[in-house]
């Protein structure tokens, strides 16, 4: 069938398989492109979130910097019926036949990360790789969950907390900068999010992973957060993601006593740069930061997505010489040149100055929008989106 995007707010129902493969690709090279030095990096690999975004990105770096063999665990959705596949389904894979035809092992279960049949699955499966994992990456993102401990139903929101969250938005439909008003959170809000995007389910991977022994005793082991600008800060940082943000970032500790009773690996949190994602397309301010953020960014050559900014991570922090590079909370910033005061200062700036009418001359909004449809799959220029696909 010929597949085009069908976009309903912030979410594309459609996906094109052809346009995922070359975006798999296009990660693929770049990794090879900025391989480890041998001896330094991971060989085996667990990633928990695997099929987008952060968690694609890490899966892909690993074996093609690495030299890796992975298992990544996701949730997505098959082709059926005349529908396409989820990006993620397809994503996954391109990666895995990539990989393969590298002669490298990439082992999938697709399927809810938060249950304990899902986990069980992972721990069979991992029996497959012929040893403990030496890097255990946490990159879920999801807006519900349903703890397997209780059977209950929880579900992440976005909000403030404590007051009313007015500020100027960007709606992506139609180009246009406008008024957004949020009504702060309760305090079961805040319980739920927690729940769905704090640290709980992190740890019991790990501990899951911990009485197999399939973490090995030098194992890192790191979850990915984000802290941004202060101009989202009421709505994120402060907000109900924000508290979920410092539960994982607390957890961390927690993770690392266990680890250290096994024997010895440490739980860490990195903090990772504002990139398009469909989670981060939901959040109000967060477009408008990112169309303001790209321009700045690309002026002084310091843009990444998100595979660029993974490779960084492998080779100047998790695994290059000499100390590991933390912040007073133990964070490792590869945020560090987006939070840069010359990038934030030029942010404060700009911010007032937004209109309608400046968008496009002020902002990168066009860059924007086609990362987003990259997504997808679309809006690729060595695509022929005219063509029969199979999907």
């Amino acid at each position: 069938m010929i597949v085009q995007p069908k976009i309903r707010g912030f979410v594309c129902i459609t996906a094109h398989p052809t346009g995922c493969t070359a975006n798999v690709a296009e990660q693929i090279a770049y990794a090879k492109a900025h391989a480890l030095p041998e001896g330094t990096g991971p060989k085996r690999v667990l990633v928990v979130g695997a099929s987008t975004g952060y968690g694609l990105s890490s899966r892909v770096t690993a074996t093609f910097s690495s030299g890796a063999d992975t298992l990544g665990v996701y949730f997505e959705r098959p082709g059926a019926n005349g529908r396409t596949a989820s990006a993620g389904y397809y994503n996954s894979r391109a990666f895995c036949e990539a990989a393969e035809a590298a002669g490298k092992r990439a082992i999938d279960v697709n399927g809810d990360a938060f249950s304990a049949e899902i986990k069980a699955q992972t721990i069979e499966k991992a029996q497959e790789l012929g040893g403990p994992f030496d890097l255990f990456v946490y990159s879920l993102a999801s807006p519900r969950r349903i703890d397997s401990t209780d059977g209950q139903t929880y579900k992440a929101c976005l909000k403030p907390i404590g007051a009313v969250y007015q500020n100027q938005t960007l709606d992506t439909d139609k180009g246009e900068v406008k008024e957004v008003s949020i009504d702060p959170a309760t305090e079961e809000d805040v319980h739920q999010t927690c729940k769905v995007m704090g640290g709980e389910d992190w740890e019991a991977w790990t501990e899951a992973l911990l009485d197999v022994d399939l973490l090995a005793p030098a194992a890192v082991n790191v979850a990915y957060s984000y802290i941004g600008p202060k101009v989202t800060w009421p709505i994120y940082r402060n907000g109900t993601i924000g508290r979920a943000k410092e539960h994982l970032e607390e957890t961390a500790g927690r993770i690392t006593n266990l680890m250290q009773e096994k024997g010895s690996g440490k739980a860490l949190v990195s903090v990772n740069k504002a990139v398009v994602t469909q989670a981060s397309s939901a959040i109000p301010v967060v477009p408008l930061y990112l169309c303001m953020l790209f321009r700045i960014m690309k002026e002084n050559g310091t843009h990444e997505g998100c595979i660029e900014q993974i490779v960084r991570l492998f080779r100047e922090r998790l695994y290059a010489d000499g100390e590991l590079a933390t912040d007073e909370e133990g964070r490792i910033r590869i945020d560090d040149w987006e939070m840069a005061p010359e990038v934030q200062e030029k942010i404060i700036e700009l911010w007032p100055q937004m209109t309608t009418e400046n968008l496009a001359s002020l902002t990168d909004y066009d860059s924007y929008q086609s990362e987003f449809l990259k997504l997808f799959g679309f809006g690729r220029d060595d695509v022929d989106y005219e063509t029969d696909v199979e999907v």
